[in-house]
């Protein structure tokens, strides 16, 4: 090929490039907030499972795991799942404590497991303690009950609280701190595995907020109360509320696996369908209408939430991919005053933030740490009407000043340019008492954005590696979580993101009126 062809390949290369790029403009709605979520707002959970899941009764307590939850500074862990049911604590009346066995007849597949204190000491001081984890803990909530002869998976009778009781009080003798307790797992509705009526949930809540505020009687350390913990059904969860009452449960807890069973052979292109990602939506107003109706204090959590039920796609939570839905998840949920989204899991199964097996992170863990770290709990309203494959969420900035924002492009080919306008939406009235509204204003920085752009390793976006700015994001020991630090970007120049990929930006000289 002689330089003439060379040259005429480049500028063809080049077109090629600019037409696959398009401009986008970001309104930012900065006078109020629309929303506010926790301070600790990201969460993940570690279950009671067998060996082979890497359950809580057999994990190996690695420094490098309790770095990767204390880089959080802090972490909500929520310790729970699938068997927290069927969880005795070894205090007490306790005679024997055996781990889980398979059994044919049990709840899913198990006997009844026991939590010896020796284990709870270590979980606590060789793990939450170290790592400063806040900690929510799932209760047994089927102690004392039997399996109904009439509906099918219908347990009934009353919740028998001493175990409970004899629990917290060992944990307070020794100082351990629990943010909350959850009652049951998905024991609501139709149930998994095995449900409870609402009515009677709603009477053992009662006695389980009794039962704290007498163990617990400082409210500045009152463990909060969590429920239901199970997926939406609208006439159980308002049945359950109206027999609760007001201020009885702090926050109303529920799950989400919004793309279906882990035997579903199209997760990837349900991950980079914007209308598919949306349908989850209706979950979240529908139960913000509840919070809205009954008053949770708290208002609502996302308990346990993964792409896809039982144990998730094996190829695809792992990897790079993941992170358009559970960052989109994060960014939506939050939209709807959320105040908690917990991930199923930190450690263990399919669907881990960190790998058992390797002792690292896996992708989605660098996408909750740097959400954490720069996404504030005051949410803003953000709009863009150029292309449904960019998704765009503005909160104030983590640490003052300024605004953060999170793009999630989930074209394969093309690239946004984003230009970000300045709503103010500042209302005031001029002599004649008329309303006018100042008009949006293209925003111009004079400081340095900080960006930090995700992207997968060699552009796979099945691929178990991440990069940030360009550098693959590996541990450096096996021990530490390396450094994430952002690259400073020209204020004059468009916000660009590249094709498959995540970008945080964190603007500090943007004026907010919400976020002074």
């Amino acid at each position: 090929m002689d330089f003439k062809n060379v040259v005429l390949s480049i500028i063809l290369f080049s077109l090629l490039s600019l037409s696959l790029a398009e401009n986008v403009k970001v309104v930012i709605q900065g006078a109020n907030s629309i929303a506010r979520t926790d301070d600790n707002f990201i969460c993940a959970t570690m279950d009671w499972w067998p060996t082979e899941k890497a359950g809580l009764f057999d994990l190996d307590l690695k420094t490098s795991l309790a770095n990767a939850i204390k880089a959080f500074n802090p972490l909500r862990i929520k310790v729970g799942g699938s068997l927290q049911d069927q969880v005795v604590y070894d205090v007490g009346r306790v005679k024997k404590c055996h781990n889980f066995e398979k059994r044919k007849n049990g709840l899913f597949g198990f006997s009844e497991g026991c939590l010896s204190m020796t284990r709870w000491d270590k979980l606590n001081k060789k793990l939450f303690m170290k790592s400063g984890a806040k900690i929510t803990f799932g209760l047994n909530a089927l102690i004392g009950r039997k399996k109904s002869n009439i509906g099918k998976g219908l347990w009934v009778g009353d919740w028998k609280s001493q175990n409970a009781r004899e629990f917290m009080n060992y944990s307070i003798s020794k100082g351990y701190k629990i943010d909350s307790y959850e009652f049951g797992n998905e024991l609501c509705g139709s149930g998994i595995g095995a449900k409870v009526e609402a009515e009677q949930y709603g009477k053992d809540v009662i006695a389980l907020k009794n039962l704290v505020k007498e163990l617990y009687p400082d409210l500045e350390t009152q463990p909060k109360i969590l429920g239901p913990n199970g997926f939406y059904d609208e006439k159980w969860f308002n049945t359950f509320l109206k027999v609760s009452g007001h201020g009885v449960v702090d926050a109303i807890t529920h799950h989400i696996y919004n793309l279906g069973p882990a035997d579903d052979q199209n997760p990837i292109t349900k991950i980079q369908d914007p209308f598919y990602l949306n349908q989850v939506a209706q979950i979240y107003e529908n139960v913000s209408k509840v919070v809205k109706k009954f008053g949770p204090l708290s208002g609502a959590w996302v308990s346990g939430a993964g792409e896809a039920l039982d144990n998730s796609h094996r190829d695809v939570s792992p990897s790079f991919a993941d992170g358009f839905w559970y960052l989109d998840q994060l960014g939506m949920a939050s939209t709807f005053n959320y105040k908690v989204f917990c991930r199923q899991t930190f450690i263990g199964g399919n669907y881990a933030l960190f790998d058992a097996t390797t002792s690292t992170p896996n992708p989605d863990y660098y996408s909750a740490l740097l959400w954490h770290r720069l996404m504030g709990s005051n949410v803003l309203f953000v709009t863009q009407k150029a292309d449904p494959n960019l998704r765009v969420y503005a909160h104030c900035a983590n640490k003052k000043p300024g605004i953060s924002l999170l793009f999630i492009n989930l074209s394969k080919d093309r690239t946004s340019n984003v230009t970000l306008l300045n709503d103010q939406k500042t209302v005031r009235r001029n002599l004649k008492s008329r309303v006018v509204v100042r008009p949006n204003i293209e925003f111009k920085g004079y400081q340095n954005r900080e960006e930090y752009h995700l992207t997968p390793l060699d552009g796979d976006i099945q691929s178990n590696f991440v990069l940030l700015n360009d550098v693959p994001l590996n541990p450096l020991d096996s021990v530490d979580i390396p450094a994430m630090d952002p690259k400073l970007v020209d204020a004059s120049s468009p916000i660009s993101v590249a094709p498959h990929s995540i970008v945080f930006v964190t603007i500090r000289d943007f004026n907010a009126l919400a976020c002074a």
